[in-house]
């Protein structure tokens, strides 16, 4: 039995039928790579099953303490059955790249069950009308709630089931594998705990609110002597800033790894800030062509790992946010670049000295009692509407391996990652990068970006006015032939 920690628990706390708190991957598949050319669903299962004897996290389930006087537990699931968690399906008609889309925001715009292990796949079948894809091809979607993996869940997850060859050696010592012993605790041990927790959860409220209290005026007093750089969170409303449905969207575009290096290079930025500025042209553009572009700078919510900048702990969630300006109030892509590079070096130093990088965990710092409530009369009243900061979207970058991944031998060409919306932020970017590709991937309450389609080109045309802008004229006509739309992704 092992206690949620501060901003797992946070995740929980959040958990609304209109804003669920999982995220997920979407991992497309070439099967010619699997012993004999072809994938099996019972071989999907042997291998989520071999995978999951090293994640034993994956078989454990949620137990709340009564009356939400403390944070939940993780206990063994004594009926854990993967294949539960496991879903084949296929694509309806006519089973293209549109129709993949719609069925993964559908997937994604359902909650998980909160009584079982935190989890669910989908394989996904009937992709060979989508031009590009090796015949047999099939997709993987797994959606793994947020309070098992942090801001590095994309990584996080493609662990979970992919090898580094087709056929791995399968052998390992039962000595060798984690065991879960232990078995669901009664209530009078929860509320026991609770009482312990209770105590402790005063003092530790207390003095870390005096502590925070101390570095915020300590950062508040840096930032009007301009030690620190204020952290930029006054974007102008747009339709992506109001109360979130259900419902969603999922689109997607696909960029050469090697051109982004290349207006990396050119501009003397980092790869991070190129993936901002298509971002924000994109976002610009779509606003422009809606009659809504505002005339102030958009600006952009940023995940960072803490595990780089403080000691670590047993929580699986370890992250915070920092805010930058996107610039989109600067016509030239070349210039807006180089102000979100100074934009994006000052939210890390900014970041690195804020006590507001860790605001989530004010949802998981009090017991579920007092916070629950809290969030869910937030939600219903749309307070975030009046909140007098603001973000126009987040935007997560997340660096994958080089080499290629395999599932059940079949080899991952393609990889997307999908977020989570909050009341106020009905949009979302997941940047990845994998094997010489960057997907950006786009997530979206389905009332605010109605043509993801749409959205999609303008990512692609945002990327290839940046190149037209940075790059020399011969690199701009390279990068313009690579920035052609891939025709598989054409409906």
């Amino acid at each position: 039995m092992k206690q949620l920690g501060i901003l797992d628990a946070a995740f929980i706390n959040l958990e609304r039928g209109n804003t669920p708190q999982h995220i997920a991957s979407l991992g497309i598949y070439d099967p010619s790579t699997a012993p004999g050319g072809k994938v099996r669903f019972k071989q999907v299962i042997a291998t989520f099953e071999r995978r999951l004897d090293n994640q034993p996290l994956f078989r454990t389930r949620l137990v709340q303490v009564p009356g939400g006087l403390d944070r939940p537990y993780w206990v063994k699931d004594e009926r854990f059955d993967v294949e539960f968690h496991l879903r084949h399906i296929a694509l309806p008609s006519p089973g293209d790249w549109r129709q993949l889309c719609i069925q993964v925001a559908r997937l994604h715009s359902r909650p998980l069950d909160m009584s079982k292990p935190l989890w669910e796949a989908y394989i996904i079948e009937g992709l060979d009308r989508i031009p590009g894809l090796p015949k047999g091809s099939f997709a993987v979607m797994i959606k793994i709630h947020h309070s098992l993996v942090d801001g590095m869940g994309g990584n996080s997850i493609a662990a979970l089931i992919h090898d580094l060859v087709p056929s791995p050696d399968h052998a390992a010592s039962p000595e060798s594998l984690p065991r879960l012993v232990d078995i669901t605790p009664g209530m009078a041990e929860l509320l026991s705990r609770a009482t312990v927790n209770g105590i402790k959860n005063v003092a530790g409220v207390v003095s870390g609110a005096a502590s925070n209290s101390l570095q915020l005026a300590r950062y508040a007093a840096g930032v009007v002597k301009g030690d620190y750089p204020g952290l930029d969170m006054q974007a102008p409303k747009t339709r992506f800033n109001a109360p979130v449905s259900p419902h969603r969207v999922f689109t997607a575009a696909e960029f050469k790894l090697q051109d982004f290096k290349t207006i990396k290079d050119a501009a003397g930025v980092k790869l991070n800030d190129v993936a901002l500025a298509v971002v924000g042209g994109a976002l610009q553009r779509y606003l422009e062509q809606c009659g809504e572009a505002p005339d102030a700078a958009l600006s952009a919510a940023i995940p960072i790992n803490m595990r780089a900048r403080r000691a670590s702990t047993e929580d699986h969630n370890q992250v915070g946010s920092v805010f930058t300006c996107l610039h989109t109030d600067i016509a030239d892509p070349a210039a807006q670049l180089q102000a979100i590079h100074h934009s994006s070096l000052d939210a890390q130093k900014a970041g690195s000295v804020s006590p507001l990088v860790d605001m989530l965990k004010l949802a998981g710092v009090f017991t579920p009692a007092l916070t629950r409530p809290v969030a869910n009369f937030w939600a219903r009243n749309h307070l975030s509407s009046y909140l007098p900061v603001n973000v126009s979207t987040v935007v997560s970058n997340v660096a994958g391996p080089d080499q290629p991944l395999y599932c059940a031998g079949a080899r991952l060409m393609d990889y997307y990652g999908l977020g989570v919306l909050t009341p106020g932020m009905g949009i979302f970017h997941m940047v990845f990068s994998y094997c010489g590709k960057v997907t950006v991937s786009v997530l979206a309450d389905r009332a605010m970006l109605p043509d993801p389609e749409h959205y999609r080109d303008c990512l692609e045309d945002a990327c290839q006015a940046l190149a037209l802008a940075v790059l020399p004229a011969t690199g701009r006509q390279s990068a313009a032939r690579r920035q052609k739309k891939p025709a598989r992704r054409r409906v």
